[in-house]
Formats: C-alpha cells, structure tokens, sequence
C-alpha cells in the first residue's frame, strides 16, 4: 500500500511548521520553498488540513499558517486520515456493504488487520515525535560535517 504525494507532503508540512512555527505564523510560500512543494497543490494540502482542525491559516499582509494544537498533542494518524480519509486498504473494511462476500471473506480479515496495524503505528506517534526524529537526523549529519 502507498500513501499519496499529498499524505507525504502534507506530512512534511506538518513537520516544516512544527519545526519552523516556534516565533508565529509561517508563509506558505516559505514551507513550499523548504519542502520543494508546489504553492498551488500545498494551498490545497493546506485546505485539508485547515479543515481537519490541524493547522489554523491567518490572512493578510501578516498572515500565515501555525500548528492548531501542539505538536505533541497532534497524532500522524490524524494528519493521514486528514488528507487521505479513512486508513483502509480496500473499501470491505471500512464499509462491508460495498461487497456482498464481507461477511465470508478470510482476505478481509487479513485487510482489516492491516489497517489496525497501520493506524496504530501512526496513532502511537505524535508530531514531536517526528520532530525529534528529524532534530536527531541534523545534528548526526551536522556532526558529520564538522
């Protein structure tokens, strides 16, 4: 299973402001310059997420995007279900109306274990989580460097 380029961007997305959101708002110009996103299509991750109750927009000559809540209290499965829906890998699981075999099927079974194990390896982390994943990663290269 794959996510979308707009789970994964939006995920970057994420990270960019809860890395770079510490002094206020930041211009979606500057997260789609840092991540090499497109404005256009991170406007529309940025919708998503804004919808989501993930991140709040200000307009104007001062506005900008900041986190909703703080980073630790901002779980990845939220952000993924955010831009992608429910985390399912076919449709039976979710709704086992869509197909008339659900109530038989063993490979449902198997698909529904599947999106437990994903959503509860996304719901264990939080976006500090990853923020400190990525603090770690710099200073090692950093280190490397000097």
């Amino acid at each position: 299973m794959r996510f979308s380029t707009r789970a994964r961007y939006g995920m970057r997305a994420m990270l960019d402001l809860a890395i770079n959101g510490d002094d206020g708002l930041v211009l979606l110009k500057e997260i789609a310059a840092r991540q090499e996103i497109s404005k256009r299509y991170l406007e529309h991750i940025m919708t998503l997420l804004r919808n989501g109750g993930l991140v709040l927009a200000e307009r104007g000559a001062r506005g900008g995007y900041r986190l909703a809540r703080l980073p630790e209290d901002i779980r990845l499965d939220e952000i993924v279900e955010a831009l992608e829906g429910t985390i399912t890998p076919v449709d039976c699981v979710r709704d086992p109306s869509v197909c008339e075999k659900a109530d038989e099927c063993v490979a449902r079974e198997l698909w529904g274990e599947v999106a437990r194990a994903m959503k509860g390896t996304l719901e264990a982390q939080t976006l500090e989580d990853l923020k400190r994943k990525w603090e770690s990663a710099r200073r090692a290269t950093d280190e490397g460097d000097g």
